[in-house]
């Protein structure tokens, strides 16, 4: 096992610096300066005469592009950008000035856990169970695979949409934005946890119906595949129940139906950064947004770092998992 996590941790590390590399460049080829943006904010607000109003803009200028570091060179930059990383800070936003961007990313995380993990697990369970039973019943099959395949098809910002046209324009029973309502605080009280979970529905369905019809197709294809192995025909012959071939089956077809989910991870959270615009969800993906529009350097950085983070953290998890549930993984890296 110390070989094989030895061999996966080195993959990870590479992964991250290449990754975190393209989250520090990536923003700094968008067209437009950052800081023209913040100062015109401040100048609008002001009044006085032209050459005052100069004055002010270039003073401003001068100073935030010092507080930001971006009136040094590039490289200085990048040295900067993984020295904080490494100790915590990730920047101001420029957007929310003066708020630190990990006190932001932070306040968004919750949401983020809390819709994503249950949308994920949900999706992964609830459709391999319906695909393995679809395999083995023809009738069901011929009835829930096209489904399968609309659902699998359907981007998710297109299903988000129009589950907020069904539920929340023509019937009015689900709230269409938003993790609470505007007169709620935030609280542990049942009035709170209930309109949370009003608003928190239909972005958690527009996550799960799309998610659910892929794991469904591909347990569907591993279970007909898997019953008609040669395993499977010889634990016929020799007698054995069809519940026994189903279960052993099913722990074979699971298999890769568990690296499809290290796969999916990164479209999932894609998915789920849309549907969270679509929502006006406060979480990473609508945070993204926000910063991408108001060309927010260090916020678009800290979410891209921590979207990183999470995928590789959760594939890490995925692998580790996959050691212990396929023994031809142990037997490799114990012969090699």
């Amino acid at each position: 096992m110390r070989k094989y996590l030895t061999r996966k941790i080195i993959i990870y590390l590479i992964t991250f610096f290449i990754a975190a590399s393209l989250d520090w460049i990536i923003p700094r080829l968008m067209p437009g300066n950052p800081v023209s943006l913040i100062v015109s904010r401040f100048t609008q607000a002001s009044s006085g005469s032209a050459a005052q109003a100069s004055l002010i803009t270039k003073q401003m200028f001068d100073y935030f592009m010092q507080a930001f570091q971006l009136n040094i060179p590039w490289w200085e930059q990048y040295g900067l950008f993984w020295r904080n990383m490494f100790t915590g800070n990730l920047g101001i936003s420029m957007y929310l000035y003066p708020k630190t961007v990990l006190s932001i990313i932070l306040s968004a995380v919750p949401y983020d856990v809390l819709f994503l993990l249950p949308a994920i697990l949900l999706s992964f369970w609830v459709g391999n169970r319906i695909g393995a039973w679809a395999a083995r019943n023809k009738r069901a099959d011929n009835a829930l695979l096209p489904l399968f395949y609309i659902l699998t098809s359907v981007p998710y910002f297109w299903l988000g949409i129009l589950l907020v046209w069904i539920f929340g324009t023509i019937f009015h029973v689900l709230p269409m934005s938003g993790a609470f309502s505007y007169s709620m605080t935030p609280s542990f009280t049942f009035a709170f946890i209930f309109d949370y979970l009003k608003h928190w529905i239909l972005p958690f369905l527009s996550l799960f119906i799309v998610a659910l019809g892929g794991w469904a197709i591909g347990m569907r294809n591993m279970i007909i595949y898997e019953l008609e192995s040669n395993y499977s025909r010889y634990m016929g012959s020799l007698g054995a129940s069809q519940r026994l071939i189903r279960k052993y089956s099913y722990r074979n077809a699971v298999l890769p139906q568990v690296t499809g989910l290290a796969l999916q991870l990164g479209t999932i959270v894609a998915g789920a950064i849309t549907t969270e615009i679509v929502f006006s969800y406060p979480g990473i993906g609508y945070i993204l947004f926000e910063a991408i529009m108001n060309k927010d350097y260090p916020l678009i950085q800290g979410c891209f770092l921590f979207i990183i983070i999470a995928i590789l953290l959760a594939n890490f998890i995925i692998d580790i998992l996959y050691m212990f549930i396929d023994p031809r993984v142990r037997i490799a890296y114990t012969e090699g």
